[in-house]
C-alpha cells in the first residue's frame, strides 16, 4: 500500500494515521466530486532542498526557462495524441486545420519572452485540442457522452466529469511525488498562486494530462466502458458520477498509471507511476543546475 485516499464523508481515526505514518503510507481527503483538500505525508522534507528550490526560483528567466519547456511538451502530447488517434485514415479537412493550429502555437512558443505571452500560446494550442477531441469518439454514442466543449468543475456534462475527475486523481498523484521527493508544492514556476491549489503541482500536472487521463478517458468511452444512466448523476443542471461511475473511474485509473512507457530520455520502460516521480526528480536536479533532463520524454 503506497497512499489511502479517503472519498467524500470517509473517516480516518488517530490509531489509522500513526500506522500510515509508520510504513510511510500517505493519507489523501478527496471531496465526492474529486477535489483533493489535504493531504498528510510522514516523509520530512528537507529544508535545504527546499532553499535550493527557492533560490533557483528567484531568477524570472529560470522560470520562464522551465515554463517553456513544460508548455512545449504539453502541446507536443497533445499533437501527437491527436495525429495518433487519426493515423491510418484520410484525415478531414477540419482536423487537418486543427492540426495545423496547433503546430503553429507550438512553434511560437520558443519565441515566447513573458509568461502572459506563454499562457497565450498555451491557450491556442489548448483551444484547438479540445474542438479536436470530441472528433475522436466513435460515432454512434449516446449523445450524452459525447464531448463538445471543455468544463471545469461542476462539469456539464458526463465526458467532462470524466476529465475532470481523472485531474482530481492525477493532481493526488502529482502532489504525492512533490512530497516524496522532498521539494515545495507551493512555489511553481508557470501557475501563479491564485487558488488554494499548490501551483508546483499544477505545473507537474501538465505533462501527464494527456497519456494519464485524455488518453484513458477516449479509450474508455469508446469502448463503451461507462453508462450514461448508472454511472451519472445529474444535480442542480450539473453532471456527477455515481458510486458506481467513481469506482469505474477510480479503477481506469489505475490501471492505466501501471502502464509501462519507454521513457524517450532515459532509454527504459517504467510505469506511468514511476515517470511522475522520476519527472520530480529530474526536475529537482535541474534546479540544482544538473542535467537538463525535465520534460524531455515525448509520446510516440
Amino acid at each position: 500500500v503506497e497512499s489511502v485516499v479517503l472519498h467524500g464523508y470517509a473517516q480516518s481515526s488517530t490509531q489509522a494515521l500513526r500506522l500510515c505514518a509508520d510504513h510511510d503510507v500517505a493519507v489523501q481527503w478527496i471531496t465526492p466530486s474529486g477535489v483533493v483538500m489535504g493531504a498528510f505525508s510522514p516523509l520530512a522534507a528537507s529544508a535545504q532542498r527546499h532553499l535550493r528550490q527557492f533560490r533557483a526560483l528567484e531568477s524570472p528567466e529560470e522560470r520562464l526557462r522551465l515554463a517553456r519547456t513544460l508548455v512545449t511538451a504539453k502541446v507536443d502530447a497533445q499533437l501527437q495524441f491527436l495525429m495518433r488517434s487519426t493515423r491510418g485514415e484520410e484525415r478531414a479537412d477540419a482536423v487537418l486545420l486543427i492540426l495545423e493550429r496547433i503546430r503553429a502555437a507550438q512553434r511560437a512558443v520558443q519565441d515566447v519572452d513573458s509568461p502572459d505571452q506563454l499562457l497565450g500560446r498555451e491557450g491556442a494550442a489548448a483551444a484547438a485540442y479540445f474542438e479536436a477531441l470530441g472528433m475522436l469518439l466513435r460515432t454512434d454514442l449516446d449523445d450524452r457522452l459525447r464531448f463538445k466543449r471543455r468544463s471545469r468543475r461542476p462539469s456539464a456534462d458526463r465526458f467532462n466529469t470524466l476529465l475532470n475527475y481523472g485531474y482530481g486523481m492525477l493532481f493526488r498523484e502529482c502532489l504525492a511525488a512533490i512530497t516524496a521527493v522532498g521539494l515545495h508544492p507551493g512555489l511553481g514556476f508557470y501557475h501563479q498562486p491564485r487558488s488554494a491549489a499548490p501551483p508546483l503541482v499544477l505545473d507537474l500536472m501538465e505533462l501527464f494530462r494527456v497519456p494519464l487521463v485524455d488518453m484513458a478517458v477516449v479509450g474508455a468511452v469508446n469502448r463503451l466502458s461507462f453508462d450514461c444512466d448508472e454511472d451519472f448523476e445529474e444535480k442542480g443542471g450539473h453532471v456527477w458520477l455515481s458510486q458506481l461511475g467513481k469506482t469505474k473511474a477510480i479503477e481506469l485509473f489505475e490501471r492505466r498509471k501501471q502502464e509501462t512507457w519507454r521513457h524517450s530520455v532515459i532509454g527504459y520502460s517504467l510505469s506511468y507511476a514511476r515517470m511522475i516521480e522520476l519527472e520530480v526528480r529530474l526536475l529537482e536536479k535541474e534546479l540544482n543546475g544538473e542535467g537538463r533532463l525535465f520534460a524531455r520524454f515525448r509520446l510516440r
